[in-house]
């Protein structure tokens, strides 16, 4: 068996996968309806709702768990990585989404009172807010149901 075919018979990397996708398919379309705008970066981009980052391990873990067992060694490891990801998006990343709102803030300022220091704008969709993680959470069950039911 080529490893293209075994990851396709990874049943739990195949769920995290499609939850990532309905995650982020799902982002793009919000966005698109909200914003009555197309942006195709929300495609593969990070930070919005839902977080895919969470989708994406919660539906591992919960394969991995339905499928070896919620004692395993490869569950606790999944948990602790998706415990992880989830602090992540939520405290780190979302830091630095706020900080780069307020540097952007700043340069405007510059720009308009004619002293540009640059005019590279800084991310600032980088993290998740609570919502946004339950949001990914909700896609990461919504995968697993899809798969093990």
């Amino acid at each position: 068996m080529g490893i293209f075919q075994a990851l396709l018979a990874n049943r739990p990397l195949v769920c995290a996968s499609v939850a990532w996708l309905l995650a982020q398919a799902s982002k793009f379309i919000l966005y698109s309806l909200i914003e009555r705008q197309i942006n195709w970066r929300r495609l593969w981009g990070s930070g919005g709702m839902p977080s895919s980052h969470t989708a994406f391990t919660l539906a591992l873990t919960g394969a991995v768990g339905l499928s070896e067992g919620f004692q395993t060694t490869a569950f606790a490891i999944s948990f602790a990585l998706m415990l992880i990801v989830i602090y992540d998006a939520m405290g780190v990343r979302y830091e630095t989404g706020k900080q780069g709102a307020v540097l952007n803030q700043i340069l405007n300022e510059l720009f308009v009172q004619g002293k540009p220091l640059t005019d590279e704008r800084l991310k600032e969709l980088v993290g998740h807010s609570p919502v946004e993680v339950l949001g990914g959470a909700l896609t990461g069950v919504v995968a697993l149901l899809i798969f093990y039911l």
